[in-house]
């Protein structure tokens, strides 16, 4: 396994993570498509073993159940002192007041729960899971700061915003002399490419390390169009980001092409178009087989030529921006809100005014 440095940081991950939302006992939260204890442990020894040192999971995720068997594993398979471990912060913990979102309160009370679950004395990357408009952004980004000086995280990340309220976020903490961001976990695959425009431009420029998560949106990159899976059954947010569109299909179908004239996976063609992106740091794999491991490695020793990339990229239409996670009502009120703009790779024009 070579490996990276995470941004502009010291630290050195894994150009994969492995993705914890597919752990979590299916009575806590999640559908059945996640994994039990005894079926996620073997996967994490797995990539453990192979190399794999970046572990992402979230509070939320099977209502903590993912921190506990990642936390209980880890323990077991790994140095704490070699492995980088990421959790996430915001969504609803417990009904009521302070429950969710990222006051200050929320913030300190979430990071010692998370502790606890992950068996450790500190994360590695402390991550938003989205903003939360209702809470100050200065209240936010000082809670953060307050986080890594306490010890019980190194750095901290972001995920899925607007560019222009990433910028804002980096200037407050920038003025205030706060820790800064080091990391965006945004949503990024062939069959969403909305933020090559301006977030990884911005990234790009600021030193940020991009980990893009449903790197293989949500399956669909690795299957036959019309194929479907028990988690794509009963996944609505996949449904959502994910529809018919007939461009999408094209893409889909050029990954199948050249996998099968490479005589690989098409999950490691799909990855391997990512990696080639030098403002990725590690794409966010999840895995439910010991295959989906395999092929996440072996992508790394792909190298595409330029008419392979030409015919991934040349079907690609816009599409509107989905942030898995948020409510359905706000992903609506967010997609009605932007202007398409021409399919083309790049930063969007400025507005006129």
């Amino acid at each position: 396994m070579r490996y990276v440095k995470l941004g502009n940081t010291g630290v050195d991950i894994s150009p994969i993570a492995l993705g914890c939302m597919t752990f979590g006992e299916p009575n806590r939260g999640y559908p059945s498509w996640t994994l039990p204890e005894d079926e996620s442990r073997p996967l994490i020894k797995q990539a453990i073993e192979a190399g794999i040192n970046f572990f992402d999971t979230a509070n939320a995720y099977s209502e903590g159940s993912s921190e506990e068997i990642l936390g209980r594993a880890l323990k077991d398979f790994a140095s704490r002192d070699e492995t980088v471990l990421a959790t996430k912060v915001r969504h609803a913990m417990r009904p009521g007041p302070n429950g969710s979102g990222l006051s200050r309160k929320a913030i300190f009370t979430e990071i010692d729960a998370s502790l606890s679950r992950l068996r450790t004395d500190y994360v590695d990357l402390y991550q938003i899971h989205r903003l939360d408009h209702s809470v100050p952004m200065e209240e936010t980004l000082e809670a953060l700061h307050d986080v890594v000086k306490s010890g019980k995280a190194r750095y901290i990340g972001a995920s899925s915003m607007y560019a222009w309220e990433f910028s804002k976020a980096l200037h407050l903490q920038t003025l205030h002399g706060w820790v800064r961001f080091v990391s965006m976990q945004d949503h990024y695959n062939l069959l969403n490419r909305e933020e090559e425009r301006e977030m990884l431009p911005l990234c790009a420029d600021e030193k940020i390390g991009v980990i893009p998560w449903s790197p293989l949106a949500r399956g669909r990159l690795t299957r036959d169009w019309d194929e479907a899976t028990e988690r794509s059954e009963a996944d609505p947010v996949g449904k959502m980001l994910y529809g018919q569109e007939a461009s999408d299909r094209v893409i889909v179908e050029a990954v199948a092409s050249i996998a099968a004239a490479r005589g690989v996976s098409r999950a490691q063609i799909a990855l391997a178009w990512l990696l080639r992106n030098p403002v990725i740091s590690a794409p966010i794999i999840g895995a439910r087989k010991a295959t989906h491991l395999d092929d996440a490695i072996a992508s790394l020793d792909i190298e595409l030529t330029d008419d392979e990339v030409a015919e991934l990229e040349t079907g690609y239409t816009p599409h509107p921006v989905a942030q898995g996670g948020l409510s359905d009502s706000a992903i609506r009120a967010t997609a009605a809100s932007i202007n398409m703009l021409p399919g083309r790779r790049g930063p969007a024009p400025e507005p006129a005014v």
